[in-house]
């Protein structure tokens, strides 16, 4: 037998502390190693992007399934029924249910405002004004309302809440890896993409939404973050269930005569979108003015909801439940007009009385039911012209969409994924496009950026342009502006400053503040060398503030036909702070626009 048979191993020397500290080193090393990865290899990005998506995936199906066990549980539906879809609903469910779950928004809203009385900024403000940087915790505070106020039966949709929580997720881990601010915004739209995509179960959808309404431009670099965002959280929730809008439509063939009254569907479809946003304004002064306290306004609009529903149960909610049903059931042209006008007036009602929630979803719906009745009213004029309602619906639907949130190709692609229709989706494309044109021409505005209108933000898309606020008079002016007395005389000022010392002097008052521009070279031109200074000076009610943005020194330039100007710390005391000089503020505008041309050509 050997002596070494049956003896034990000898223990393995337990590890140094110096092993120890290069271990704790390696990890809190780790993070700054996967930012730098993020930062400079595509291919991190993109996985990053795919992660976000699988995020907004999650997300999209727990505040679904969230706010349908509220509708089961407040209007006692069966498992799997939409509230939307119901042939009826006990009257007192109605009445009651809605302005109580509206006094519960109200009284949450007054809570939320007192800990964060922020205004919660959304991905296309982001985008546009911040450089995708968006707070959490506001994005789950939006989240927490929309849920509310969808559950509780209001006419609105999920939709802006799940692009909320995708673009919040989305920042919140692009700030945690430190991206540049174009790379952080694509991320925002990255996870409004998969949200979108996820609730559609449209992935084309998803990622053309995130082009066109977050981030405002598509480039062939940007293009794969963004579709694998919308394709894995379209993945993701096919594993944990299935999307909130679903549509199997058996599409007819189209014949060339039919184009002619879609086009026209498309226009009417502008014009009902325009007047929807028109009364969501008109309702939400109507109850400024009212003197309501602002917390009681969603039990008022939820009582006025709730007495429609009596009506019909297809005003409740977001009405994607019921968007088939509606489609395919036969009614009279009159319930049609009256459906159309019930569903518009609850939507308008909810947004304006203070409830939270989009209108993509409740366009759709409203959509639907316009092209309904264009199709069935043409049935009755012309046998021959007569389009299949099937068809009218689904350009109806689309087109009203378009107006209401923009994005004609998301709209295209949307018919496209719901329908497998190609010929259908091009007549929508051509809806789309008169749609968009009309709004565009007559409104000038989608819904999210006329709420920005509303706000006095001058946003029409999320085209990025917070840099150019960013890039501020104060940033750009020369500090330590050299000044003289205003009463001092042209011979003293001409001993003081030969020429070519300087171009310009900033002249004072005898109370320090500004009073004037001195140019050398008039001075020394000047006949009488015994006249004062204020008998020469320019631009003496012509100054900048620090604050303003580029723009508007621009502007200020070309009014006062001037080559620089003296920047004050404000108008009151006009104490001189510094001098900004056209020509070098204009060659900063170019540079930044220049870099951003580079930017979103990928160079």
């Amino acid at each position: 037998m050997s002596p070494f048979e049956g003896s034990k191993p000898s223990p393995a020397p337990a590890p140094t502390r110096a092993a120890r500290r290069r271990f704790r080193a390696r990890l809190q090393h780790a993070p700054q190693v996967l930012r730098a990865l993020v930062r400079i290899d595509e291919l991190w990005l993109l996985t990053l992007a795919a992660w976000v998506g699988a995020c907004a995936g999650v997300m999209v199906f727990l505040m679904t399934a969230a706010a349908q066990l509220m509708h089961q549980v407040l209007f006692s539906l069966p498992s799997g029924a939409h509230l939307s879809a119901m042939p009826g609903l006990p009257p007192w469910r109605s009445l009651i249910v809605l302005p109580l779950g509206g006094l519960a928004v109200g009284l949450f809203g007054l809570v939320v405002g007192r800990f964060r009385p922020r205004r919660a900024i959304d991905a296309i403000e982001a985008n546009a004004l911040y450089g995708g940087r968006m707070s959490l915790n506001d994005s789950l505070i939006v989240v927490a309302q929309t849920i509310l106020s969808n559950g509780v039966g209001a006419s609105i949709g999920l939709e802006a809440g799940y692009a909320q929580i995708g673009a919040g997720l989305a920042s919140r881990f692009g700030r945690a890896f430190q991206l540049r601010r174009n790379d952080l915004r694509l991320l925002v739209g990255c996870g409004a993409a998969g949200a979108i995509a996820s609730a559609f179960d449209a992935p084309l959808t998803g990622t053309f939404y995130g082009f066109e309404l977050v981030i405002g431009t598509y480039t062939l670099g940007t293009f794969a973050p963004v579709a694998a965002s919308s394709l894995v959280a379209v993945a993701v929730l096919h594993t944990m269930g299935h999307a909130p809008f679903e549509l199997h439509l058996t599409m007819p063939p189209l014949r060339s005569e039919d184009y002619a009254p879609i086009l026209g569907t498309g226009l009417l479809c502008a014009l009902v979108g325009i007047a929807l946003m028109r009364g969501v304004t008109l309702i939400e002064d109507l109850f400024r003015r009212s003197g309501i306290r602002p917390w009681l306004r969603p039990a008022l609009g939820g009582l006025v909801v709730g007495a429609m529903a009596l009506a019909s149960p297809a005003v409740l909610s977001s009405g994607h439940g019921a968007i088939e049903t509606l489609i395919r059931a036969p009614m009279p042209l009159r319930w049609l007009a009256l459906l159309v006008v019930m569903k518009a007036v609850g939507s308008a009602v909810s947004i304006g009385s203070g409830f939270r929630g989009g209108l993509f979803f409740a366009s759709l719906v409203l959509g639907a039911l316009v092209g309904k009745f264009a199709g069935g009213t043409l049935a009755l004029v012309s046998t021959h012209y007569a389009v299949p309602i099937v068809i009218m619906s689904v350009v109806g639907m689309n087109s009203l969409a378009v107006a209401i949130i923009g994005g004609p190709l998301t709209m295209g692609f949307l018919a496209l994924e719901s329908t497998g229709s190609l010929p259908l989706t091009m007549a929508v494309l051509g809806a789309s496009v008169v749609s968009a044109v009309t709004v565009r021409r007559t409104f000038g505005y989608s819904f999210a950026t006329w709420r920005f209108h509303l706000r006095g933000e001058g946003i029409r898309s999320a085209v990025d342009v917070g840099w150019m606020r960013n890039l501020t008079v104060g940033r750009l002016m020369r500090h330590g502006a050299r000044s003289v007395p205003a009463d001092m005389t042209i011979a003293t000022f001409r001993h003081d400053f030969p020429l070519g010392s300087t171009q310009r002097v900033v002249a004072l008052d005898a109370d320090g503040a500004y009073a004037g521009i001195v140019l050398v070279a008039e001075a020394h031109a000047e006949a009488d060398a015994e006249h004062r200074l204020t008998d020469i000076l320019h631009h003496r009610d012509t100054v900048l503030l620090a604050e303003m943005t580029v723009k508007d020194a621009m502007a200020k330039f070309e009014d006062a036909e001037a080559d620089a100007l003296v920047v004050v710390d404000d108008l009151e005391s006009r104490r001189v702070v510094g001098l900004l000089a056209e020509y070098y503020a204009l060659r900063r505008y170019a540079e930044e626009l220049e870099r951003r041309r580079r930017e979103l050509a990928g160079e």
